[in-house]
């Protein structure tokens, strides 16, 4: 059998004539920007997510990038980081003239491990920006606990995680304000760029709104150097009907995330990702983890199966980070990391047949060499 590592089909499908509609809706009444779709979706998600703010931008890069600058990072200021996100987190404090401080993640769940972080900090530590990687809600408790004892800040990259949850509080509820993304693929997927910010401070609301319209609230009337990145009128509308089916497709994946956890149970060489007590997973990925990493992913296009290495290069390690001049070994957990993670197909709609084909496979290659 072959299985794709995503398909849209099973979402988007039973739902094409409603998000049409709402598409052909934005076309007739003809206005494109910032309008009456905008700000009811950033009712409905606040609504959703237990905020009382959230602003609308064009993706999530930004909505990380306007939260920083709202909170007024100056040059120099050091933010902690996960040494093992995806490059936009560390890119949005480099936007705005910070120092990324990376710290390790927890080597099972993979999100920054709390006991790291107090070690990190320095005078000049202003902030912390957790990352709910792959959609486990970070351990919040702890961080927000380290935040309040050193008086920083926190900014979640709440991105890959929309619905998950630290003892009961969702995740882009407890920073001071927050970004997420709605690119495509994520849980809560538009059809192209977008994202948002979320939080609870009305102020910090404001100025993420006008730092999003160029600095205006107004037009033609500028206060700040601002930015152009607005949340598009017919994303807006589609995420609007997406958003009522979201609890729906998380329980899909977290239906097939148990699957999975069944049928590659044992298997030599291969590490099941974890769930740290107090948190939920909403499986935007499901990553194992093999010494065999490359030799496994090539059998497995080869049996029609696709996966994704989420990420092959940590941020230290890129190019655009050279200049920082982190020696290779310094963070040898996001190395590892980097170096043996596997994404294996995961989207709502996946039956238990495509997690057996998939589980077959990885059986196959991986159950006799321990």
């Amino acid at each position: 059998m072959t299985v794709p590592f995503l398909s849209f089909a099973p979402q988007h499908n039973p739902i094409r004539s409603e998000v049409l509609g709402a598409i052909a809706d934005v076309y007739d009444k003809q206005w494109y920007v910032l309008g009456e779709q905008v700000k009811a979706f950033e009712a409905e998600y606040s609504t959703f997510n237990h905020v009382a703010h959230t602003i609308g931008v064009a993706n999530g890069l930004d909505a990380l990038h306007l939260a920083l600058e709202a909170l007024g990072v100056q040059p120099g200021d050091e933010v902690i980081v996960p040494s093992n996100t995806y490059i936009a987190t560390w890119l949005a404090i480099s936007f705005v003239g910070g120092v990324p401080v990376p710290v390790e993640p927890n080597p099972d769940t993979y999100n920054i491990d709390p006991a790291r972080i107090e070690a990190a900090l320095t005078s000049r530590t202003k902030g912390i920006m957790p990352v709910h990687l792959y959609g486990q809600a970070c351990e919040m408790g702890p961080i927000m606990d380290i935040a309040r004892k050193h008086g920083l800040w926190v900014v979640e990259d709440n991105a890959q995680s929309q619905g998950a949850a630290w003892e009961g509080g969702l995740t882009g509820s407890f920073g001071a304000v927050n970004g997420t993304s709605f690119y495509p693929g994520k849980n809560l997927g538009a059809l192209g760029d977008a994202g948002a910010v979320t939080t609870n401070d009305a102020d910090l609301a404001h100025k993420v709104q006008v730092l999003r319209n160029y600095g205006s609230q107004q037009k033609y009337y500028n206060e700040v150097i601002g930015h152009n990145s607005r949340l598009d009128e017919l994303q807006a509308a589609v995420l609007r009907v997406k958003l009522n089916y979201l609890p729906e497709w998380t329980a899909q994946r977290q239906n097939v995330a148990q699957l999975y956890n069944q049928h590659l149970a044992g298997i030599a060489d291969l590490q099941l990702p974890a769930t740290a007590p107090g948190a939920t997973h909403v499986y935007h990925l499901y990553v194992v983890r093999t010494t065999q990493r490359a030799a496994l992913q090539q059998y497995l296009t080869e049996q029609g199966i696709g996966t994704l290495i989420h990420y092959p290069i940590p941020p230290h390690q890129q190019q655009a980070y050279a200049h920082l001049a982190i020696p290779v070994g310094t963070y040898p957990l996001a190395e590892e990391l980097a170096a043996t993670c596997l994404s294996l197909p995961m989207w709502p709609g996946m039956t238990e047949e495509h997690v057996l084909a998939v589980a077959k496979a990885i059986r196959s290659f991986l159950g006799d060499r321990g």
